[in-house]
């Protein structure tokens, strides 16, 4: 924000002018002092100039409604929302998030910087601060078989974008960790930003380690004892709440059990479908389940204001006081956040109309599978005893364990039980895939599959029998990306998401329509109902998670660092 104080701004913060806008009498929730008190909020061209005694231009009665700064997303991935960018900055702002700090290495290991750019684009007119975080690690691993390599050089020209903050979540831990020279030259090009991390289960001192590098926070903690670890090491937690990966419940009792101060959390969701947005809230949601768990409504505000804007040095947000941008909240219960009215620097924010833009070829025609058809789901087995990958409800973890499966004529036979899981890479054409064994998906007659597979992105697909898993991937190939549900007998259900295979140009109404039937007919097959089966099944090729993932290089133990 520029610097904007002036005679005119002086006279109206002592009362001897009217500002543009003033808000009459709303219950100020106050986050440095922890008090609620009603006063005034003076706005002038976007900022408050004075919370006290104020006559407006134009005034609007705020009695019986507390008002409070607008909520920070600290992290998340835009195009996992599913929706183009505008269209979701505007829902969730309609749920009380006015900031947005974006890790867009999903469209970079996609489309490298081509990717960026379309982020920084498509967000640069939004009613919110949207900040970009420059993904660190495309690819996420050096093994990984993704769209686009970014190294430090290719960097170098976002240090100078008023809106990059800084490195996105460093996942690759060893390549931290082994002090490599690749990872290296990047966290010296960005040690004076922020640098965002990818841990969460840190063992001995590698939090220490982690944190010594200039890495400053991490979103990827599960449990109480993994975020006070990073604590300790310095870092700043950012507590995840997103459609597959659920975390707060763990993390906030464990703060309130242990008297924690809440000064080093924040909140995130990572990753969020438009309709759990629409159902649930937002960085809202975060909020109100804090304060059920325990947490003093103040201070659960606080953790997604002021706490994540003194952590990325947004010095202007994250309040309600004089100088600060006028972001703020109008609810009408505190203790169970309900938005009534959002403002952005001092305006209530517009109805965006939805925009369908010419886009390139290195944005939409990024599906090229080397396929070969049903014979490429062949997983030949010598006895009846094999790996299983092994999913955690409501959580983006997995386990697995070797286990008695039905094998007929020397191949493995799915069913209800042990299902087939398949990722074939999709960038470059080059024939690799991965063919594994599933616990959990519970599929009947049918398949899913999908383009979105973190975070190189390949085609992933399960299901219960080689015909709907082939008829699946011939229809995201056709598509050019997307979603798909194949249920025996019946046309493909698809979701087509022609940007990058990741996200579209549709309508939120028709997004949210079309998923919500794609996770019922998903159900309906079996698919248990705490499952969100897209999100989840795009989680299981990503191999910075423990315990396992399986990738287009084979099944992959996250924990020894090793293929099987």
């Amino acid at each position: 924000m520029s610097y904007k104080y002036n005679k005119n701004y002086a006279d109206i913060a002592l009362g001897k002018r009217k500002a543009e806008l003033v808000l009459k009498q709303g219950i100020i929730v106050d986050v440095f002092t922890n008090e609620l008190f009603v006063a005034d909020i003076a706005i002038q061209e976007g900022v408050i100039v004075g919370v006290g005694q104020y006559a407006g231009e134009e005034e609007i009665d705020m009695s019986g409604k507390y008002i409070c700064p607008g909520f920070i997303d600290a992290h998340l991935h835009l195009e996992s929302t599913l929706l183009n960018p505008s269209q979701l900055i505007y829902q969730a702002g309609r749920k009380g998030t006015t900031t947005f700090i974006v890790d867009p290495h999903e469209a970079a290991n996609v489309a490298g910087k081509d990717g960026i750019d379309y982020i920084l684009e498509d967000t640069k007119e939004c009613q919110a601060n949207i900040y970009v975080m420059v993904p660190s690690c495309v690819p996420c691993l050096p093994f990984e078989c993704n769209g686009a390599v970014l190294n430090a050089k290719d960097m170098e020209s976002y240090l100078s974008e008023d809106r990059i903050l800084g490195l996105g979540e460093v996942m690759d831990i060893p390549a931290v960790l082994n002090a490599d020279e690749g990872m290296l030259e990047k966290l010296k090009l960005f040690y004076s930003k922020q640098i965002d991390g990818h841990g969460g289960c840190f063992k001995g001192q590698e939090a220490d380690c982690y944190a010594l590098a200039g890495i400053k926070t991490d979103h990827e903690c599960c449990t109480y004892e993994d975020a006070i670890k990073e604590v300790r090491a310095g870092m700043f937690v950012l507590i995840r709440e997103g459609t597959a990966a659920k975390n707060l419940e763990q993390i906030v009792t464990g703060i309130v059990k242990h008297h924690t101060p809440c000064n080093r959390f924040g909140f995130c969701t990572d990753d969020k479908h438009i309709e759990d947005i629409k159902q649930q809230g937002h960085i809202s949601y975060n909020v109100q389940k804090a304060i059920e768990l325990g947490i003093s409504p103040i201070e659960a505000i606080k953790m997604a204001t002021l706490y994540p804007a003194t952590c990325y040095e947004l010095k202007h947000l994250g309040a309600i006081a004089a100088g600060y941008q006028a972001d703020l909240l109008v609810l009408s219960n505190l203790e169970k956040v309900e938005v009534e009215d959002v403002y952005y620097k001092g305006k209530r924010l517009k109805e965006v109309k939805r925009e369908e833009k010419k886009l390139g070829n290195k944005l939409t025609d990024t599906v090229h599978i080397n396929y070969r058809g049903k014979s490429e789901f062949s997983l030949p087995l010598k006895e009846q005893k094999a790996f299983v990958l092994e999913l955690v409800p409501k959580e983006i973890l997995t386990t697995g364990e070797i286990k008695e499966v039905d094998v007929k004529d020397g191949e493995f036979v799915p069913n209800k039980q042990f299902q087939k899981i398949a990722v074939f890479e999709r960038h470059h054409n080059t024939g690799k895939k991965g063919v594994g064994i599933v616990e959990g998906f519970s599929i009947e007659n049918g398949a899913i599959a999908s383009t979105v597979g973190h975070d190189s992105h390949n085609l992933i697909v399960v299901g219960d029998n080689d015909e709907d898993m082939n008829r699946a991937v011939m229809e995201l190939i056709d598509c050019k990306g997307g979603y798909t549900v194949v249920r025996s007998g019946k046309e493909p259900f698809t979701l087509p998401l022609e940007i990058m295979g990741l996200m579209t140009q549709k309508s939120y109404e028709e997004v949210e329509e079309t998923l919500r039937i794609m996770i019922e007919q998903a159900h309906d097959m079996g698919v248990p109902k705490e499952i969100d089966p897209f999100i989840t099944l795009s989680f299981l090729a990503l191999p910075v998670i423990p315990s396992y993932r399986i990738t287009p290089n084979g099944m992959y133990d996250v924990e020894n660092k090793m293929f099987f």
